[in-house]
């Protein structure tokens, strides 16, 4: 779990996202799809984009499953697999929570 600024503990969530197209990042469309998840309650932390840009797994803060996918349908977006994850596994094979 991450803390908000609140200093509020909330569930982590991966989302991978299929694109039928591949997807083209911008500065407008990141604000718009901001000012979607702060109405939902959600934080977007960051996201990896595929080599064919194809597919995104993106990294969010949020209080339920259901806040994210009402996010996504809001800002039009795929989030075909959403995956709470609370802990990091190290390279050495440490494990720590988010």
């Amino acid at each position: 779990m991450i803390s908000d600024e609140k200093g509020i503990s909330m569930p982590v969530f991966l989302i991978e996202r299929r694109y039928a197209a591949q997807f083209e990042a911008s500065a407008e469309r990141a604000g718009q799809i901001n000012l979607i998840n702060d109405d939902e309650g959600v934080r977007w932390l960051y996201s990896f984009l595929s080599k064919d840009k194809r597919k995104s797994y993106c990294l969010y803060d949020a209080p339920s499953e259901e806040a994210v996918r009402n996010a996504a349908r809001r800002a039009g977006l795929p989030a075909d697999v959403i995956v709470e994850v609370a802990d990091r596994v190290s390279p050495d094979g440490a494990l720590s929570p988010l």
